[in-house]
């Protein structure tokens, strides 16, 4: 495995340029596949779940900026986001084929809380950031109300170097032993800024070379993130957790009431719209009169705007597709095609 991860991040280009080929030559299927949409369909999802792999790779390539730094996570949640996407119409085709248009929504259903449960990792893993591309793309940026916090090993070296001298500023300064103890570590100090002797300079070596100096991001809990942000952490969840939940939801309301019911289309678009207003309020305004807690950075806002853009589906949707959206795209078609001839 750690060959073709070599391979693959030397070659990004020619593994590119054969994802592509692959992708074009589907189109190119043999006539036995007419007859069912397994075959196509299955071609299609493996050649995404590679392609998704080969990106995982070529994302995750280690650089000499990172080395020494811990990760923050080493699952690929990601990854596993993308390969359950690419195979959602491979399961849905199979579960009609073999057990009819009203069951295969079970399995469906199935599909989808596979997904709803690894986004939730994610979400927890992360830090609770905002989830980009559902998921697919990872969230690295630091947020700015949670700053990470990086231990320096040289600092550690001067205060935790030796047992008996750790907190000298804790000690009583009304206590004789305690100022003659304060005393000789500002002495210390100020010959340490003066200059190193050579002795703890090697030490300082030696223990950089056995120990580099490492990173260590602190997520925030949900605990901490209630306290910290208030009122607005608790809409933050609430916004994501709708979010991530809604196909779910969904899906599980077309298994009650049919693809054809409104109740569904509904129920999908009004949690959409209470999520993203959620989402709004505690980044447009101020609740309560307080100073606004939660900022969101560049990619949080684009995945907002594309959130937005989603709403564009619904369109697509039954019921509400077959009623108005279809007669419109048949209606627009006839017109361009009779435009078309007159000129």
């Amino acid at each position: 495995m750690e060959a073709y991860k070599r391979w693959v991040r030397i070659n990004k280009d020619y593994v590119h340029s054969l994802e592509s080929l692959a992708n074009g030559l589907t189109w190119l299927l043999p006539e036995r596949f007419s007859s069912s949409e397994i075959g196509p369909e299955a071609v299609t999802a493996i050649l995404g779940i590679i392609t998704a792999i080969n990106e995982h790779i070529i994302d995750t390539t280690p650089t000499r900026k990172h080395r020494g730094f811990a990760e923050p996570h080493s699952f690929p949640y990601s990854l596993c986001i993308s390969a359950i996407k690419d195979l959602e119409t491979l399961v849905e085709v199979v579960a009609e084929h073999y057990c009819g248009h009203d069951k295969k929504w079970n399995f469906i259903a199935v599909t989808e809380a596979t997904k709803v449960l690894v986004r939730l990792a994610l979400f927890r893993n992360s830090g609770y950031k905002m989830l980009l591309s559902g998921g697919e793309t990872p969230n690295t940026e630091q947020h700015p109300g949670f700053p990470s916090s990086q231990h320096n090993t040289g600092a550690k070296l001067r205060t935790q170097g030796e047992p008996g001298l750790r907190n000298f500023n804790g000690q009583n300064p009304w206590n004789l032993e305690g100022r003659a103890l304060s005393a000789l570590n500002r002495f210390g100090e100020n010959a340490m800024m003066v200059s190193d002797p050579v002795w703890l300079r090697r030490v300082q070596h030696q223990h950089a070379i056995m120990e580099p100096p490492s990173s260590v991001i602190e997520r925030p809990t949900l605990s901490k993130l209630v306290s910290e942000k208030g009122v607005h952490g608790v809409l933050f969840l609430v916004g994501e957790l709708l979010f991530v939940t809604r196909p779910l939801i969904y899906v599980l309301f077309i298994k009650k009431y049919a693809i054809r019911s409104w109740i569904p289309w509904f129920l999908s678009l009004g949690v959409d719209l209470v999520s993203m207003g959620l989402l709004s309020l505690i980044t447009k305004s101020r609740l309560g009169g307080k100073e606004q807690l939660f900022h969101l950075t560049d990619p949080e806002q684009d995945e907002l705007k594309r959130r937005k853009l989603l709403w564009a589906l619904y369109l697509m949707r039954d019921p509400f597709f077959s009623k108005y959206t279809r007669y419109e795209c048949l209606h627009l078609v006839a017109s361009l095609i009779s435009i078309f001839f007159q000129y």
